[in-house]
């Protein structure tokens, strides 16, 4: 017998487990099924087995041999029937399949940062790779499954292979793929995958995956600040469809309304060598593609199948990969309402349309048969600022001031009538004050103080220790005061030591022609909120670790919130410029910080001032306690709670040192692992710079932590 419960583990595998007619099992089910597994046995007063809680059987052969013994006592019967509607009987049977599916191999996601390591190099050349584990470190193990993903845009699995060994201590060894020092120099945890299958060059992309129902909330996709991920068996069924060339997608559910809708993309396009079509393409309403013999691309379910058709008609000599990539994107990720932007050679753009029907395959036109139709709304000449991109066709969403600067060019063409400048109404989920609460470990009391400050004051700073949690509540605020999740209207920067007034308002950068002005993030941010009568919030993190007189500048005065809408001239151009009446700040600082200069008077009466606590006794913090459900995880609470205690009366600390409850909040399994971590590696090193001067009080309370996980 292990000493390990699985209950916690149980629970959660439940929640994900249908019935035979496909329904999910009700909360009340399981909730039996636990109770049952947990207490029933012992109404057995059977001798020869080790526990009465069967959560504390961990090997399924174990479990089975108990199994039996619990099925052959003479008041079996009647202490099932006592759990109700066979509770225990029906439990045991689904726990063995749950014991059953923890033994199997296991699939894995490792995951590779191209800037520190060359991942694709290594998995070009290598039959066998080592890498770092840093979670879930006793549950991977020799023969499970893995996949190698490399993160960044157009990242995703590049190779797929097998465990070879548990997880073990290596030395950190030169690394010819090895890209920077940054990467760790000490002996870490490890594993060696041996490599199947190369996939560099059909690269299994993440935007696919984010794509799919199926597979949009794989962890690698929802957490990806880790080396090891966990892949769930229909997850992996879906990658290996994608692998194999048999894969269909089933797009990601939208929910009437209460999800955000696409935002739309914007792309740069040539409409053939040296734009020859660009007068057809206009004069018709559309735009196209080459590669007309490859047929409709709809026929197509990958990415790599188109590539391996572009083999197979034009020759084995090149990879096709950005061919390929252009076509699939053409055919499946430009949307309606996306603007392209039409460019002839490098140095032009010649003109602007909105996309307006989808993909279709023409077979009446003698070539580009691959085609849209596109609503342009400019046609002309404008130079293009340095060299375009050389692509055929680009998406440049994600270069945000690229794509703005583009913009610019119509402005002086622009009649404010035209609907195509107008932003698409976009829905977003609804978000209360409930969910607030249920998400917040504060009150409801604490909650409208709050809200209360931040609507008088306008300008508001969360103070706290590291780890209460400060920014996630400034975010989920903002959203309560929206009644929407609505990120368009939340932005968040983070200030450091060389921060300035050109990052922050606008001043001078390179370009091509010398230096232009740039406008940062906050002038930005009060321009879109101008035209809107709806709140906007700006967050700043680690709001005093810059020299926040020289960030503001001149708009140290005009963000009172009795100087709102009061314009003064900025100081790199002549511009009247105000801040908004419905533009918020809410600011956070960390008080246990020695490093940073206290903030200076002149902004500290312009700011509201609330202190996060600790929420350790709050209702929400104990619910999450009792779901984790691990004794261990309970000794180290009241641990941390009595240090707390301590670090409070510490004349050197005080209050604002204390040590918050997001440390002990995770998304993850928490463990036996995950425990000695969490005391290893983040407390104890914390406790060692708080008491850098008294080894025995560091000492004292790294023995206690240590303890209470033992």
């Amino acid at each position: 017998m292990s000493n390990v419960n699985v209950r916690v583990q149980f629970q959660k595998w439940m929640s994900h487990q249908k019935k035979s007619n496909g329904e999910p099992y009700k909360k009340n089910t399981v909730t039996a099924y636990v109770n049952a597994l947990k207490n029933s046995s012992a109404k057995l007063n059977l001798p020869n087995i080790p526990t009465t809680d069967l959560f504390e059987i961990t090997s399924l052969e174990e479990f089975t041999k108990i199994h039996n013994h619990i099925m052959a006592a003479p008041n079996f019967r009647e202490v099932d029937l006592s759990a109700g509607n066979k509770a225990y009987s029906n439990g045991m049977i689904l726990y063995a399949r749950f014991l059953k599916e923890r033994e199997e191999p296991s699939i894995w996601i490792f995951q590779g940062n191209p800037k520190y390591y060359d991942v694709v190099g290594a998995v070009d050349d290598l039959d066998q790779v080592t890498w770092a584990v840093n979670q879930y470190t006793k549950q991977i193990k020799e023969g499970d499954e893995a996949y190698i993903w490399l993160s960044g845009t157009g990242g995703g699995i590049i190779a797929a292979g097998r465990v070879l060994n548990n997880p073990e201590t290596r030395e950190a060894l030169d690394d010819p793929y090895r890209r920077s020092n940054q990467l760790n120099n000490e002996p870490y945890l490890a594993v060696d995958i041996k490599i199947e299958k190369k996939l560099s060059e059909d690269v299994v992309e993440r935007t696919l995956l984010l794509e799919d129902e199926r597979t949009k909330n794989l962890e690698i996709l929802t957490y990806p600040g880790a080396t090891n991920f966990k892949v769930k068996k229909e997850e992996n069924k879906v990658i290996k469809e994608i692998i194999n060339g048999t894969y269909e997608n089933i797009p990601v559910a939208v929910l009437s309304g209460d999800e955000k809708k696409e935002e739309k993309r914007f792309w740069i396009y040539a409409p053939g060598l040296d734009s020859e079509h660009w007068e057809e393409f206009y004069k018709n309403g559309i735009m196209g593609t080459r590669r007309e013999e490859i047929g409709d691309l709809k026929l197509y379910t990958t990415k790599s199948a188109i590539k391996d058709k572009m083999k197979e008609i034009y020759g084995e000599e090149f990879t096709y990969r950005n061919a390929g990539h252009a076509a699939w994107q053409f055919a499946n990720e430009m949307k309606v309402g996306d603007v392209i932007f039409v460019k002839k050679g490098l140095s032009k753009i010649i003109g602007r349309g909105i996309v307006s029907s989808d993909y279709f395959y023409d077979i009446s036109r003698k070539e580009y048969n691959h085609v849209r139709k596109v609503n342009w709304t400019h046609k002309g000449e404008w130079e293009h600022e340095g060299q375009a991109v050389a692509k055929m066709l680009t998406d440049i969403t994600p270069y945000t001031e690229y794509y703005k600067k583009l913009e610019r060019n119509f402005y002086d063409v622009l009649n404010d009538s035209d609907p195509s400048f107008e932003e698409e109404e976009i829905r977003y989920s609804d978000y209360t004050e409930t969910d607030f609460l249920s998400e917040v470990y504060i009150n409801k009391e604490k909650y409208h103080t709050l809200k209360n400050l931040l609507m008088r004051k306008k300008n508001l700073i969360l103070l706290g220790a590291p780890g209460v949690g400060k920014t996630y509540a400034a975010e989920r605020l903002a959203y309560s005061m929206m009644s929407k999740k609505d990120k368009s209207r939340v932005q968040v920067v983070q200030f450091h030591q060389s921060y300035s007034y050109e990052d922050f308002i606008m001043g001078y950068r390179p370009s091509e022609n010398g230096f232009s002005i740039v406008k940062g993030p906050f002038y930005e941010f009060c321009k879109k909120a101008e035209p809107d009568d709806r709140p906007y919030f700006f967050i700043i993190d680690e709001i005093n670790r810059g020299n926040l007189s020289k960030i503001f500048g001149e708009l140290l005065m005009l963000i009172e919130n009795d100087k709102r809408g009061k314009e003064l001239r900025l100081l790199y151009e002549d511009e009247q410029f105000s801040v908004p009446e419905n533009v918020f700040i809410i600011g956070m600082m960390n008080t246990a910080d020695r490093s940073l200069a206290m903030i200076d008077y002149a902004l500290r009466r312009r700011f509201a001032f609330y202190e996060f606590e600790p929420a350790f006794d709050s209702l929400g913090f104990k619910e999450y306690q009792n779901e984790v459900g691990n004794v261990k995880f309970d000794s180290l609470i009241q641990t941390v709670i009595a240090m707390n205690i301590e670090i409070a009366d510490d004349a050197a600390l005080g209050s604002g040192f204390r040590i918050g409850h997001s440390y002990f909040s995770s998304r993850t399994e928490i463990d036996e692992p995950w425990l000695k971590e969490v005391v290893e590696y983040e407390l104890i090193p914390l406790i060692t710079e708080y008491w850098f001067d008294e080894p025995s009080l560091i000492s004292l309370w790294s023995g206690k932590l240590r303890g209470a996980i033992q």
